[in-house]
């Protein structure tokens, strides 16, 4: 099944409502880059992992929240997305904060 293709307003929407639930704790890293991924770009693993140089094995790794990638493959897969690896707290009232501080 070929994806619909999207147009960058609704991209943005599909980023920004992934990363909501990621800050909320309802998903997690490797499954905001499956669901951009299939669903914004419409890519396999296999012609992703070839556009961002990494091995088709570390990307489904990645996105099952399994094995130890690097930064920099972390930062490689992300990228792409507009996205970079950082820190943030773990503490909900920690993050609440930040995004407080950051909006403001």
């Amino acid at each position: 099944m070929k994806p619909r293709l999207r147009s960058p307003d609704e991209r943005q929407a599909a980023l920004l409502e992934q990363l909501h639930l990621l800050i909320r704790g309802e998903t997690t890293e490797g499954r905001v880059l499956r669901t951009l991924r299939r669903e914004v770009l419409g890519l396999t693993q296999k012609a992703y992992a070839e556009r961002v140089g990494v091995s088709r094995r570390t990307l489904s790794d990645i996105e099952r929240n399994a094995g130890n990638a690097s930064m920099a493959s972390l930062d490689r897969v992300f990228r792409p997305l507009g996205l970079r690896v950082g820190l943030l707290p773990r503490q909900p009232e920690l993050l609440a904060a930040l995004l407080e501080d950051v909006s403001s």
